[in-house]
């Protein structure tokens, strides 16, 4: 029966699915992203390796479904609901052999037997277990309740608790029950309970005179004692005053307990953001972000050390270059003159701490909280020194591809990755007499990063080829030649199974959306399409495979470009260049673009006889540090004149009209647009910018402080970065489009602007607010209102 309603229904769905998508139209391209096929997402392997899960939505439905494959069977099912919660999350601890597994499910712990396929509920509470580990030997549970840290025996389901956090003031013990207190204290005779001078002499004056008395207190002293010592050993207070328990870890010796306090600020004003259009008729205010330069979060980092019943802070004041003052005080006299007094520590943040597996070695990786220093120190957990094993430092702000991936590899080998190179590559670190070695090199970056389950090979995604090309490799822990795993040109995003025998890769081509791939792990092996998810619409249409190109800024570096050009060049001869947003992203590759719309709508220029680029400017990703931090301190500075310099190139080569040049492009493309347009009027004739910064001290903290530092720090930075201290050099013809509910780039943002357009009475742009629309853009009739907008704009002012 099943097999007769797939044969009736294939007719009509092939007639649905054969349209021809024809001439391109922003009507077109702009509609529910589904009439292009659903790509897989969310990939992820069964723990025994036997199958492979993912996101899937080949009927157009409503919403993604769950589906399933074997490496050896990868004809897709769809994964029933009472499988679906059945299912072990990807996430969780293993067992030093990889065979049992712990991990949290809907706020309890349960425990995983990967041979036998048996799963354990260990917890069934009304409380939120979460944060599951193993003991270092694997007997227990460790995980989080509340603030608190819980051991629980495997086999013998004992519970032990590991910390009593309490809200009391550092100092002071906790005051018990009245009735309880009073107790106490007559039983224990304590003079204190007897209240005031006359109470006291009264009680002495009893103790002198009859024998009754003294024989009944130094029975009750006795008794108390007596008491006392089968008294359990209470839990030791650690009083936190006001601030938050976070990143409770228990060594696998079982001694020591590491945890952070933070003190998070008070008072600080955020932003609220009008909701306009909503259910109730009313306006509702949506709470909102900090801004740039708002006091930030304190964090402090200490040990409890069980054995001796004693807590201590993890000592900070001796990292090398604590006192440093960033490079760019000295633009400020008296800024630099007040620090240099002050002498002060900077704020340290100690992320994360690695412990060896036989608990003997303990690597904590610290970050000044301006971002310019990132340490990874060795920690003495018995007084809570630290010791310098690394140093990176960066005058503009550490960061770059790979943070975060770090390790060991053996009880005295730590890995982890730097851009000290000037491309995040992979370090081996051997604590016992601090040499490093680094294991990766050359001009290209390591983006992945994942130990062996041996722990003899470390596999990684690089850009090794191209910039924009990634494959899968693999090289021994102890360094060697890279090994490509991977063939396929494009993008490869590589899960690798448990068992480390196969690989679910997602992959895609510059003009061909995302799909699922299975490969045996061996270099060159072939790799098997699983899923075929494009729309015979969309593959009616012949999208262009932009050329990736290069060319020379006036610094003699080379850009990386994509390169759109028309059949047929309209006769006005114009040209728009497309500005990725996103700041640090990388838009110039070989595979599908996140940015799949601006594709379409590249092509569909193009189609009319425009010349389009798409360049990765300056702070792109993918390009190594430099390039990285080439904005810090001025954004709209290096990032625009690889935008003007690739025009140039346009012209010189191929022949684009200079006066017939526009740009576009949302968030940072945004702001890049408006800069273009009021400090470079005589290069673009239009501009459209989307969801634009307006000005950088109204932005939040965590991207804008790396790279600008703080407003009231270094103002002569945001004024030099900020497009509203420019709006008068408006000449062209700009187009400003946002969402009125943004809550990444406030609707303020573009209010402001617009006011001082107003004063400085220029009469040539125009705004189209969204009233539905947060940063990212989600009805197809905004996408369609908006780009038809800016296409009109093109239409009326390049090809005069």
């Amino acid at each position: 029966m099943k097999k007769i309603i797939t044969l009736f229904l294939l007719p009509i769905c092939t007639g649905v699915f054969a349209q021809k998508l024809g001439t391109l139209s922003v009507e077109k391209i702009m509609r529910d992203p589904k009439w292009i096929g659903t790509s897989p997402s969310n990939i992820r392997w069964s723990d025994d390796s036997k199958k492979i899960f993912f996101k899937w939505n080949p009927e157009n439905a409503d919403r993604d479904q769950l589906f399933a494959i074997t490496p050896t069977n990868i004809e897709p099912e769809k994964v029933s609901i009472d499988e679906q919660k059945a299912m072990v999350p990807e996430y969780g601890d293993w067992n030093k052999k990889r065979t049992l597994k712990v991990f949290e499910k809907n706020g309890d712990i349960w425990f995983s037997d990967i041979k036998t396929g048996k799963i354990r509920q260990l917890t069934n509470t009304a409380d939120r277990e979460n944060s599951p580990s193993f003991s270092g030997d694997e007997s227990k549970v460790i995980f989080t309740k509340g603030d608190n840290l819980y051991s629980l025996s495997i086999n013998g389901g004992e519970l032990v608790q590991l910390t009593n956090f309490t809200r009391a003031a550092a100092g002071t013990p906790a005051v018990p029950p009245a009735g309880r207190r009073g107790r106490d204290a007559r039983r224990s005779g304590d003079d204190k309970a007897a209240g005031n001078e006359q109470e006291r002499w009264l009680k002495s004056e009893q103790l002198e005179l009859f024998d009754i008395i003294k024989v009944k207190d130094k029975d009750r002293k006795l008794d108390s004692i007596g008491r006392k010592e089968f008294e359990p050993k209470k839990l030791k207070e650690i009083a936190t005053d006001d601030r938050s328990v976070d990143g409770a870890q228990l060594s696998p010796d079982g001694r020591y307990i590491t945890y952070r306090l933070a003190k998070y600020p008070e008072g600080v004003k955020s932003a609220i953001v009008p909701d306009y259009l909503t259910a109730s008729g009313f306006t509702e205010d949506i709470p909102n972000r900090t801004k740039v330069g708002g006091p930030q979060t304190v964090f402090e980092s200490f040990v409890f050390d069980k054995q001796r019943d004693t807590v201590y802070k993890i000592v900070t004041s001796n990292i090398p270059g604590i006192k440093d003052l960033p490079a760019y005080v000295k633009d400020y006299p008296k800024e630099l003159e007040k620090r240099t007094k002050s002498n002060e520590d900077r704020q340290v943040i100690i992320r994360d701490i690695y412990w060896s597996q036989d608990g003997k070695n303990a690597i904590v990786e610290v970050s000044a909280q301006d971002n310019k220093d990132k340490w990874i120190m060795k920690l003495n957990p018995a007084t809570g020194s630290l010791s310098l094993m690394d140093r990176e430092h960066n005058d503009a702000w550490v960061g770059g591809a790979g943070q975060g991936n770090a390790g060991w590899t053996d009880n005295t080998h730590f890995y982890f990755e730097s851009e000290a190179s000037g491309y995040a590559h992979i370090y081996l670190l051997d604590v016992t007499n601090r040499t490093r070695k680094q294991l990766t090199s050359g001009k290209w970056e390591v983006q992945t990063l994942q130990l062996s389950n041996d722990k003899k090979t470390f596999y990684f995604t690089a850009n090794i080829e191209h910039p924009g090309i990634t494959h899968f490799y693999r090289i021994p822990v102890s360094g060697g030649e890279p090994a490509k795993i991977t063939t396929m040109k494009g993008g490869n995003e590589v899960t690798l199974s448990p068992d480390e025998k196969w690989l679910a890769i997602r992959y895609s081509y510059s003009n061909k959306p995302w799909e699922l791939y299975v490969q045996p792990n061996k270099p060159g092996a072939k790799a098997e399409q699983v899923t075929r998810s494009v729309s015979e619409e969309f593959k009616s249409y012949p999208w262009r495979e932009p050329q990736v190109i290069t060319f020379k800024n006036r610094y003699g570096s080379d850009v990386y470009a994509r390169l759109y050009v028309p059949q047929k060049q309209d006769t006005a001869k114009p040209a728009v260049v497309f500005v990725h947003g996103a700041g640090y992203l990388q838009n110039v590759h070989y595979w599908w673009s996140s940015y799949f719309r601006e594709f379409m709508f590249n092509n569909m220029l193009a189609d009319n006889g425009y010349t389009v680029l798409d360049v990765d400017y300056s702070g792109s990703a993918g390009y190594g540090r430099d390039w990285r931090t080439a904005i810090y301190r001025h954004m709209g500075g290096k990032d625009l004149t690889d935008q003007e310099d690739g025009v140039k190139m346009l012209v010189d080569k191929y022949g684009v009209n200079p006066k017939h040049v526009g740009l576009y492009g949302g968030s940072y493309g945004g702001f890049i647009t408006l800069m273009a347009m009021f400090t470079e009027p005589n290069t673009w004739a239009a501009g459209g910018a989307i969801r634009s910064v307006t000005d950088w001290a109204h932005y939040n903290h965590g991207y804008t402080d790396d790279i600008l530092n703080e407003p009231y720090n270094d103002e002569k930075s945001y004024r030099l970065s900020s497009p509203i201290y420019f709006a008068d050099g408006l000449k062209g013809n700009l187009l400003m489009l946002h969402g009125m509910v943004d809550q990444n780039v406030n609707y303020q943002d573009i209010i402001r602007l617009s006011q001082r357009l107003i004063e400085l009475h220029k009469e040539n742009w125009e705004l189209a607010s969204y009233p539905v629309e947060d940063h990212g853009f989600v009805q197809p009739s905004s996408w369609t209102d908006e780009y038809k907008r800016i296409y009109k704009l093109f239409e009326t002012t390049l090809k005069k």
